[in-house]
């Protein structure tokens, strides 16, 4: 069995934005191989939680990012993607960060690919412009290693809160 067969949808999420943040289309194109429809949905889960936990962090932290910063990193990342992808994820990425998320949520309602696409080309704009890239895939690791614990201590799911 391969090691790609044994991977997770987390694995495969966090793969997607390492090779977004390192701009490395063949990451990308490797951590997304031969999902199937029901993996498609939990990656782009995944992304969705981690990217709601990044402006989380973000608003509690008060750190901020210049415009110039996201949309020179949203071009620089979207170049990562497919290239059917790429101009409309960087379109997408530069509106949001002017704060007009009509595009964000446009083509996430028409395309689920192309939502796993442009979460994921967002959380790397978001945490290469907040924490530069060794803080950013700090952050990923995090999350990824805080993820995977929760997941596997609980069978069910289920954890009682701590006292």
């Amino acid at each position: 069995m391969s090691d790609e067969a044994e991977k997770t949808s987390r694995d495969r999420a966090m793969d997607v934005v390492r090779g977004y943040a390192d701009h490395d289309a063949i990451a990308v194109q490797d951590a997304l191989a031969g999902l199937d429809a029901g993996n498609w949905i939990k990656v782009y889960a995944v992304l969705s939680g981690l990217l709601r936990s990044t402006i989380s962090i973000m608003e509690l932290t008060g750190e901020r990012w210049k415009l110039d910063h996201l949309v020179r990193h949203a071009d620089e990342v979207a170049a990562a993607a497919p290239p059917h992808y790429e101009f409309t994820v960087a379109e997408a990425a530069r509106a949001w960060a002017r704060g007009d998320q009509s595009a964000l949520r446009t083509l996430s309602g028409r395309d689920l690919a192309g939502a796993v696409h442009m979460t994921a080309v967002f959380l790397a704009v978001l945490g290469l412009a907040l924490w530069g890239r060794d803080g950013f895939l700090d952050v990923l690791r995090a999350f990824h290693e805080t993820v995977t614990a929760l997941v596997n201590d609980q069978p069910l799911g289920i954890r009682p809160l701590a006292p």
